[in-house]
C-alpha cells in the first residue's frame, strides 16, 4: 500500500510504519501500516482533533472508556483531549489508515524524534515535551487487557 518513495522516507514508531503525507500548520497526515497485534497506548492531545480514514484491514479504536471496530472506508474523529488510542487485532491482516490530526502544532517534529526508539519511557517523555499525554494504565480500566 506504500509506494516505493513513501516506504524510504517512512518512520518506524514503535513497530508501526509511518509515512507522512501532508506537513502544514493546520495539518499533519499520515498513512499508517499497522502490523497485526500493534496497538497505540492510550493518549491525549490537549488541542488537537485526530482523525482516521481506514483504507485496509480492521482497527479496534478506543475513545473515553469505549471500544469500537471500524473496518475500510470508516472513518472517525477523536475530538481535542479526548483519551484515544487503538489495535490492530493479532488474529487480523495488517491497517492500513489515514491519520492526521488539525492543527498540526508539533507533531511531525515528535515522529521525526521518535523514528526508531524502543525505550518506552523515553518515547512518553518526548511525547509530553510535544503536548502528547499518555494515560497510565490505571486511568483506562481494560485497554491493556485487550493488547
Amino acid at each position: 500500500m506504500l509506494t516505493a518513495a513513501e516506504k524510504e522516507n517512512a518512520l518506524n514508531v514503535l513497530g508501526h510504519t509511518y509515512a507522512p503525507r501532508i506537513d502544514t500548520e493546520d495539518c499533519y497526515a499520515w498513512v499508517a501500516m499497522d502490523p497485526p497485534g500493534t496497538f497505540v497506548p492510550p493518549h491525549s492531545h490537549g488541542d488537537q482533533d485526530e482523525h482516521v480514514y481506514v483504507l485496509s484491514g480492521e482497527y479496534e479504536l478506543f475513545i473515553d472508556g469505549k471500544w469500537s471496530t471500524v473496518k475500510a472506508g470508516d472513518s472517525v474523529c477523536w475530538p481535542q483531549g479526548s483519551v484515544h488510542g487503538y489495535r490492530v487485532p493479532a488474529d487480523k491482516e495488517p491497517g492500513y489508515a489515514l491519520f492526521w490530526v488539525s492543527p498540526a502544532k508539533e507533531l511531525s517534529t515528535l515522529f521525526q524524534e521518535l523514528n526508531n526508539i524502543k525505550d518506552p519511557a523515553e518515547v512518553v517523555r518526548l511525547s509530553k515535551v510535544r503536548d502528547i499525554f499518555f494515560a497510565k494504565p490505571e486511568q483506562v480500566p481494560g485497554f491493556f487487557e485487550r493488547v
